[in-house]
């Protein structure tokens, strides 16, 4: 009894020690920055295709929309199948950049997507796992023993290439590779999956992975604010942190915002705890260089290295530098 109250004590000062965070939510750049440049693209039939790989990456690039807005153009690949046809070109799976440079002008891609998908692979192994009983009516034994259960492992490979019709040449090229694991007892009512299941599964991942390298996406991340006094304040100027905190804490930003500058009045502009949560108001609205403004007040202000204000200033000159890279390719 007494280790179990402990261990209560523990969790809850663990929790109420937590300092209150907000959430971020920033724009990235693509990783593969040419793709930008080439957003009418075709995606062709991969070879030996069995999971529909090249499907599900097609209706995920035609799908994607940032900020409501579509960011590509979907070539036709029909229009692609029919020029490899007439011109009697070889498709083996990976288009030869010379001939996509023939076929794109044509059918009037930027790009051309092609790619070998593997055969789904799938390795079973046996093992056992320990269980535990009543050895007796009132449950005052227990008695251990062992079932046997299957460990299925399933994977899928492909080699994918992007091909800039205009300049002739590889934009993208790589083998993507994703697993899985399952497993089954006989005790329990979990199904293995098929190697048909298991490929759907893989190739849905695949595309997933392959689509967020080449398109621009957010990312989500929580900041922490500080709650604190670093110099000596009334009992006033505490308040004053205490209501702008549970303010922030409702997404009432504007009031917060209006607090903190009473603060920063109040303690005659020496205290960088308002100017760092300024700035962590700021960058959660999206207003990088005002909040690298505040960042920099309190940066000056801190005397000993403070963590939180350590990792904002670094923190936002890369988030203004990505959000530059992103503009650049959305506006291409």
């Amino acid at each position: 009894m007494k280790k179990s109250f402990l261990v209560a004590i523990l969790i809850v000062l663990t929790f109420t020690s937590c300092a209150q965070r907000v959430g971020i939510k920033a724009l990235e750049p693509a990783e593969v920055d040419r793709i930008s440049q080439t957003k009418k693209i075709t995606v062709t039939y991969f070879d030996n295709d069995r999971v529909g790989l090249s499907d599900k990456v097609e209706a995920k690039l035609a799908g994607f929309q940032l900020d409501n807005k579509k960011y590509f153009t979907i070539v036709s690949r029909k229009d692609f199948d029919n020029i490899i046809s007439e011109q009697k070109l070889q498709n083996s799976g990976l288009v030869d950049p010379k001939d996509a440079v023939k076929i794109g002008n044509i059918i009037g891609a930027q790009a051309i997507i092609s790619g070998h998908v593997s055969s789904p692979s799938i390795q079973d192994s046996r093992f056992y796992e320990q269980r535990v009983r009543c050895a007796n009516s009132k449950c005052t034994e227990l008695s251990y023993y062992n079932v046997s259960c299957m460990k299925r492992v399933s994977s899928l490979s492909a080699d994918i290439r992007v091909i800039d019709v205009t300049k002739g040449d590889v934009i993208y090229a790589d083998t993507l590779t994703r697993s899985s694991t399952d497993k089954h007892c006989i005790d329990d009512s979990r199904v293995l999956p098929s190697r048909e299941m298991a490929g759907q599964y893989l190739a849905n991942a695949i595309a997933d992975s392959f689509t967020y390298k080449l398109t621009p996406h957010y990312k989500q991340f929580d900041v922490a604010l500080l709650e604190k006094p670093d110099i000596d304040y009334t009992d006033r100027d505490e308040q004053l942190l205490k209501v702008s905190l549970t303010y922030i804490e409702q997404g009432r930003y504007d009031k917060a915002e209006k607090l903190l500058m009473d603060l920063v009045d109040a303690t005659a502009q020496k205290s960088y705890v308002p100017f760092y949560n300024l700035g962590v108001i700021k960058e959660a609205q999206g207003n990088y260089d005002e909040a690298k403004e505040y960042y920099g007040y309190a940066d000056n202000l801190m005397i000993e290295p403070v963590e939180e204000i350590n990792n904002a200033v670094v923190r936002i000159e890369s988030l203004i530098e990505k959000r530059k890279r992103t503009m650049e390719q959305i506006n291409r």
